[in-house]
């Protein structure tokens, strides 16, 4: 049972990690899937013990905040927000770190990932109309998205995951991990000041990005509304899947819109994906797989504290890359009581898993649609990407980690 248990834990992650195999026609969400099927099929888990281990929390808070986003969306609120930062850019310098900025704020808000599919066209229309290279203010975007989005328990669905497992309120996770990501976006700018320094000192023509944007204020507002009460809510300490469909639900009553129109854009694949992994991970967890990589490892944790935060961030900063944030948060979470400081190293995994997304191309989804989307007008090549947003990934992880060591010297938690 063991050995058929691992091979399809195998699997699932190489279906996960090589993102796609094309002589299978599997993607990550397909494969994880077929894990899952997999481990009922050959009597892993009864189909009982895989309902059970679906956390249902963890979908209804990524349901309810990918509808309050489509609203936002489709109101046109993302397409004004865009248009108002990068029209008060003057200078190469200015634009980029009005980039930053935004999309850090922007991700913190409403994930990562919707925010790199919302600005990556208009910076590309802005950069061809003033004829200057996109591929500093691309490369700006998604490692922005991906850094501004560790702060808060809703920034990315790796956070969303620890939200639910870990007990961490909104508030209190926010404020441990606002300084980890101002520091985060400094160093981001300053590494992109490195090496695009010539090319960001140019002078941008008058913004104008010829496009008629179709906003409906009544359903801006309304979702604005919406999303600040949800927010008010979670910081209140209201459990985050229920606020998340309480505001989805609230829109779906009150916006002028067919709903279907809506549902039509969620992320339906990455429900499936989570719900999936779920069954996968506890599959491996039924068989002691979990437990003999926590024993393995136990020796390298059994140690002060600051050596275990280092320790442990460094494992996750690149088993992030190797199996994926978002599945790496689901193994590991089993091993969080042993540590003599659960709830700081519930922060050291939200900081490093998500670091960790800018150190390769295929670390970050957010990564993957800045690229996907600029190949057509602003092809970035493996390494031109890879040099500056790892160098990024390695600073910004290794300021985390210390900020998180003093942290746990001041004896915050």
């Amino acid at each position: 049972m063991t050995i058929t248990a691992v091979a399809i834990f195998a699997f699932t992650y190489l279906t996960i990690s090589a993102q796609r195999l094309p002589f299978l026609h599997l993607d990550r969400t397909s494969g994880a899937m077929i894990g899952a099927v997999a481990m009922i099929a050959f009597g892993v888990l009864t189909i009982n013990e895989a309902y059970s281990a679906l956390n249902l929390d963890t979908i209804v808070l990524l349901l309810g905040m990918m509808l309050i986003v489509a609203y936002l969306q489709v109101s046109g609120f993302f397409d004004l927000v865009a248009t108002f930062v990068l029209s008060r850019a003057r200078t190469g310098n200015g634009l980029l770190l009005i980039i930053i900025i935004s999309a850090g704020i922007l991700s913190a808000l409403f994930v990562n990932d919707t925010i790199c599919l919302m600005m990556t066209p208009f910076v590309l229309l802005l950069t061809s109309r003033s004829k200057i290279d996109p591929k500093p203010y691309l490369i700006a975007l998604a490692s922005s998205a991906n850094i501004g989005s560790v702060a808060t328990l809703v920034g990315n669905p790796q956070n969303m995951l620890i939200g639910t497992f870990s007990g961490w309120p909104y508030l209190g996770f926010f404020l441990a991990m606002l300084p980890i990501a101002i520091v985060g976006l400094a160093i981001d700018y300053l590494v992109l000041r490195f090496f695009f320094g010539k090319c960001l000192r140019q002078e941008l023509k008058p913004y104008d990005t010829g496009i008629a944007t179709i906003v409906d204020k009544a359903l801006v507002y309304k979702s604005i509304f919406v999303t600040a009460v949800v927010i008010i809510g979670f910081s209140l300490g209201i459990r985050l899947a229920f606020m998340a469909i309480l505001g989805a639900s609230f829109l779906v009553l009150a916006a002028n819109k067919r709903p279907d129109e809506i549902f039509a854009k969620v992320n339906w694949s990455l429900l499936l994906f989570f719900a999936s992994l779920f069954v996968v991970v506890a599959g491996i967890n039924r068989v002691g797989l979990v437990d003999d990589a926590h024993r393995l490892l136990e020796g390298y944790f059994a140690v002060s504290l600051p050596r275990q935060i280092a320790t442990f961030s460094f494992a996750s900063l690149l088993l992030s890359n190797v199996v994926s944030n978002v599945p790496y948060v689901m193994v590991v979470q089993h091993w969080m009581t042993a540590f003599s400081s659960p709830m700081l190293m519930w922060l050291v995994l939200a900081m490093s898993s998500t670091f960790a997304g800018n150190l390769t191309v295929a670390g970050s989804v957010a990564n993957m649609i800045v690229l996907e989307l600029s190949k057509g007008g602003a092809p970035i090549r493996f390494w031109e990407f890879t040099k500056v947003s790892g160098t990024i990934a390695l600073l910004t992880w290794l300021s985390g980690t210390t900020l998180l060591v003093l942290y746990s010297a001041a004896g915050k938690f």
